[in-house]
């Protein structure tokens, strides 16, 4: 089963801090959650102008900033020990067939989902212990031009979705 997944995140060179996560599956359910124990102090003012902005906890509409649990998603404002749980119902390989996760840029993606669940040894059993690269495709593929991104960049389902675009594009491309 594949899912395109994207993050947000607060990193300083030497640490990475999950602040969303955003998941979409190939039979269409999706997963969005943002780390309630983020310490958003620690954003630096590109993190607050493009990412902070576009939290759903953050929107002064809760109700239309979290659609996508109305129209059956799963996540929320969440610690991150109950994203990981939340992830690993999300991601089941006993109900959906073993994953393969793709992300567009996605080293640091892969690594603050990863630190989800401890160190890589800990991943949920049948996760790969890698994502997939969209750009990495793209560049094999003599680099076509992707869709455009739309003004909801930088808010994890958003790019989860675009990443989902993306693949589709470059899978016809191929």
């Amino acid at each position: 089963m594949k899912y395109w997944i994207d993050t947000e995140f607060i990193e300083d060179g030497h640490t990475i801090e999950l602040v969303s996560i955003g998941m979409v599956c190939e039979d269409g359910r999706e997963f969005y959650a943002e780390n309630s124990e983020a310490n958003l102090s620690r954003a630096n003012e590109w993190v607050r102008e493009n990412v902070v902005t576009k939290l759903w906890s953050r929107q002064a509409d809760k109700r239309d900033a979290n659609r996508w649990i109305r129209d059956g998603g799963t996540g929320g404002l969440l610690t991150r020990t109950q994203i990981a749980r939340e992830l690993i119902r999300f991601c089941d390989a006993q109900l959906y067939g073993w994953p393969e996760f793709w992300g567009y840029y996605a080293d640091y993606d892969w690594v603050v989902l990863c630190q989800l669940f401890g160190t890589m040894m800990q991943l949920p059993r049948g996760w790969p212990m890698y994502c997939r690269d969209i750009k990495q495709w793209a560049d094999m593929l003599g680099n076509p031009k992707l869709p455009a991104e739309g003004k909801d960049e930088h808010n994890a389902l958003a790019d989860a979705h675009w990443n989902k675009r993306a693949w589709d594009f470059l899978n016809s491309y191929a």
